[in-house]
């Protein structure tokens, strides 16, 4: 057995409607079946998806208030008015306010930008940037990818006669602030088609309704943004980022061709994953360590040795953010193991804060914890000064932050954001009331199952199902990204052929699986810990992502192996190693590392770091699984030595009845040799040459001298001495010094087969003798049948 790391939810398709749509668009069934998971639903709607391009962008006059805007900004243009473009620090708003730059710079307008500070200032429009704006004689603040929610600093914004033109995507709060116009797709009165847009979205919209035309040259900057800011690549984002794709391999921009080179990106295969995990943390370190302005800089310098410095410096600081981000990520680890320690569990929703904590890079260690713990989390930085609080919260599956948050507003200074992320200030004196609501939410809201990891599994199908052809002809759904994710699939009943490890330090797993006549190598990174979970010839199903795997000119198919099921239990085969003890260490360390969490247990072995519950028995011990005793947490047991009979084999069984995968070590020969089935052959030399002594000592001086004149092991002779004082052939006399054996002169006939000691030599020559010789499939058969028994 090998359980998932996470629930799979496996999408549903009715099989006539796959064969139908892949019928109507010549398509393959895997293919048709994943465009109808994601809502393309006939052969027009696929047709679009595959081939919109940029021309097939919504009319931008279709966003509420986009005509007043544009009527403002151009009257602006006309008289020369002072603008600001007011933006946000994170690489949306950094897109944004660099989109708004070229734009106005094309448009001659008089104008300059400002970004808050993210630890000074904090999120959004603020009265001190407002009174600034008014020194400088702004009279018109455009923003992007903020304001929706700035109700107060807008209504004093046009007390000092500032005109402000909101442009956002963020969630609109019951009360709207009363600006010149509000341009948001996500306003309840807002017809426009597509509410997905990133804030950069929608600057680019009002680039396009200013210029009259699609703005191609500025689609770079808005596809940085989109997904940077995990919006759904459907619709309007699929085709933007499309563009900005292909647009990127030969970049007008220095900073984005800089920001390729530092991040050691090929442009002529970039693709969203290099924006999503190369380009978009080095733009966010800007804003999270020191100001979003030097981003912003390098998206819009014409000059390469500029942008090449800049590019460096946000490398810099990214790796500067990263060592910040791991030394959080262990103290609020420490606080929380505290936090569970006092409540006796994982809290429903995790609050943690620190004077200390950096709140540029509050966002990844709620993302850190959410990850490891899978529970709703908050993280804030307390301000010791003002007695403030900015926090960041990531969320998991069922739990929506922004409602949540919502529902106890009065608790916050300030909150914003999405159903899965959201930031908010509030005061430290109201954190323990903000922990307390939440959990009371979220006692009301999730349930157990929601705790537990899901993946979106998007088709199951057969190894032979599995070609080059399909793999390309997947890529049409590219580009990937939230909403479109690459897609997943599942392979039931593949037969496990052959497990490796890879790299130089074995941190990596292959495995090639058959299914009837194919086959197909899966590879694991950083996951060479489970080869030893998976034993060969196994039934399993792997869940993982299609590629292609180039290599010396050689091309084939691949699964890049996300998650793996075993449902039955499984045996390992080590027999005939020649450092049993050596291996037991090294496989319960691999065990251990590839358990998260597992912990080995028990008195024996000491020397070796290992601890075994007897003398043959090494047991891991899932310590996080909920059982009466510590015997049900046993997953895996490790074999070293035969037991001494099947009877003690079979109570093993019942001690440890959640056993999953059984190990069995054992040496080319047991140290003690192995026990020949008794015959008369093999004894009668021994009795004769015994009669002759007389009497002897049981001391091994006196049995090594008898062993080596009769060819009968040391521990044959202890159990011949048993059989023939069952049989009344040896007198047994016990003294200070030892027992000593005397023969019986007459002693009465009798048969060898009448004494229980020889028959239970026999049947234990016989139990050690199908350990070492019997197939592996055989010891399986046999050894896993108690287990089997059990569990029907």
């Amino acid at each position: 057995m090998l359980q998932p790391r996470t629930r799979w939810r496996i999408a549903e398709m009715s099989e006539e409607r796959v064969k139908q749509l892949a019928e109507e668009t010549g398509l393959s069934h895997l293919l048709a079946k994943l465009l109808l998971i994601r809502g393309i639903e006939d052969a027009d709607s696929v047709q679009h998806f595959l081939n919109d391009r940029a021309e097939a962008l919504y009319d931008p006059y279709q966003l509420a208030g986009m005509t007043e805007a544009v009527e403002r900004i151009q009257k602006a243009l006309e008289t020369q008015e002072r603008m600001w473009i007011y933006g946000d620090y994170d690489a949306d708003g950094v897109s944004s306010t660099s989109l708004l730059i070229h734009l106005f710079r094309q448009l001659k307008a008089n104008f300059d930008y400002y970004i808050p500070h993210r630890a000074n200032e904090g999120y959004g429009l603020n009265n001190g940037a407002i009174d600034l704006a008014k020194e400088q004689g702004v009279t018109l603040i455009v923003t992007v990818d903020t304001g929706i929610s700035a109700v107060e600093q807008v209504a004093y914004a046009k007390e000092l006669g500032i005109d402000v033109v909101v442009t956002d995507h963020h969630e609109p709060p019951e009360v709207l602030p009363e600006a010149y116009t509000l341009v948001n797709p996500k306003l309840p009165y807002c017809p426009y088609p597509f509410k997905g847009l990133a804030g950069v979205g929608v600057a680019l919209k009002l680039a396009h309704a200013l210029l009259g035309e699609v703005p191609h040259h500025l689609i770079e900057l808005a596809a940085i943004g989109t997904i940077a800011d995990l919006m759904p690549l459907m619709g309007e984002n699929r085709i933007i980022v499309r563009e900005a794709l292909t647009r990127m391999q030969h970049s007008a921009y220095p900073g984005i061709r800089a920001l390729m080179a530092v991040g050691n990106i090929e442009p002529s295969s970039i693709t969203s994953t290099n924006v999503a995990f190369s380009m978009a943390p080095r733009i966010n370190a800007s804003g999270r360590l020191e100001h979003a302005g030097i981003a912003v800089e390098l998206l819009t310098t014409d000059d390469d040795h500029t942008a090449m410095e800049l590019a460096g410096e946000l490398d810099r600081l990214n790796k500067e953010r990263q060592k910040i981000v791991e030394a959080m990520v262990k103290e609020a680890e420490q606080q929380l193991t505290e936090k569970i320690e006092q409540l006796g569990g994982i809290p429903k929703v995790i609050v943690l804060s620190d004077p200390s904590w950096n709140v540029g890079v509050i966002g990844i260690v709620a993302s850190k914890i959410v990850e490891r713990y899978y529970r709703p989390t908050f993280i804030l930085g307390i301000d010791t000064e003002s007695g403030k609080c900015k926090g960041s919260a990531r969320s998991i599956d069922g739990f929506d932050l922004y409602e949540a948050m919502t529902e106890i507003q009065d608790v916050f200074e300030h909150y914003g954001g999405h159903t899965a992320a959201a930031g908010m200030t509030v005061k430290q004196e109201k954190l323990s009331e903000l922990e307390r609501r939440l959990n009371e939410i979220a006692k009301r809201e999730l349930t157990e199952e929601h705790f537990i990891p899901c993946t979106d599994v998007d088709a199951s199908c057969e190894l032979q199902e599995i070609s080059l052809k399909t793999i390309e002809e997947l890529s049409l759904l590219e580009p990937y990204g939230m909403g479109n994710s690459c897609p997943r699939v599942l392979i039931h009943s593949a037969e496990v052929a052959e497990t490796r490890t890879m790299g130089k330090e074995s941190q990596h797993l292959k495995i090639m699986l058959k299914q009837n006549r194919a086959a197909i190598d899966a590879v694991a990174f950083h996951k060479g810990a489970l080869s030893e979970r998976i034993a060969s010839q196994v039934k399993v199903e792997v869940l993982g992502e299609l590629s292609i795997n180039e290599w010396n000119g050689s091309r084939k198919p691949q699964l890049m192996l996300q998650d793996i099921r075993i449902a039955d239990r499984q045996l390992f085969d080590y027999r005939y190693c020649s450092d049993p003890v050596q291996t037991v260490v090294q496989l319960a360390r691999k065990l251990n590392e590839a358990g998260q969490g597992e912990a080995i247990w028990s008195t024996s072995l000491q020397e070796a770091g290992v601890h075994a519950a007897e003398p043959y028995v090494h047991c891991i011990e899932r310590q996080s699984a909920d059982y009466t005793s510590s015997q049900e947490r046993v997953k895996d047991v490790i074999i070293s030595t035969v037991p001494e009979s099947e009877e003690a084999f079979m109570a093993l069984a019942k001690r440890y009845p959640r056993m999953e995968r059984l190990y069995i070590v054992l040496p080319k020969e047991p140290p003690t040799g192995r026990l020949r089935a008794p015959s008369r052959q093999m004894i009668i030399p021994v009795f004769a040459h015994l009669r002759e002594l007389g009497s002897w000592q049981d001391e091994e001086r006196s049995l090594l001298a008898i062993s080596k004149r009769t060819g009968m092991s040391l521990r044959e002779l202890r159990i011949l001495m048993n059989v023939f004082a069952d049989l009344a052939f040896v007198q047994v006399q016990e003294q200070a010094s030892g027992c000593t054996y005397e023969m019986v002169k007459e002693p009465k006939k009798t048969s060898l087969e009448s004494s229980s000691c020889y028959q239970s030599w026999n049947a234990q020559s016989e139990w050690e003798s199908f350990w070492y010789r019997a197939t592996s499939e055989e010891l399986r058969a046999k050894l896993l049948q108690p287990w089997n028994n059990q569990q029907a």
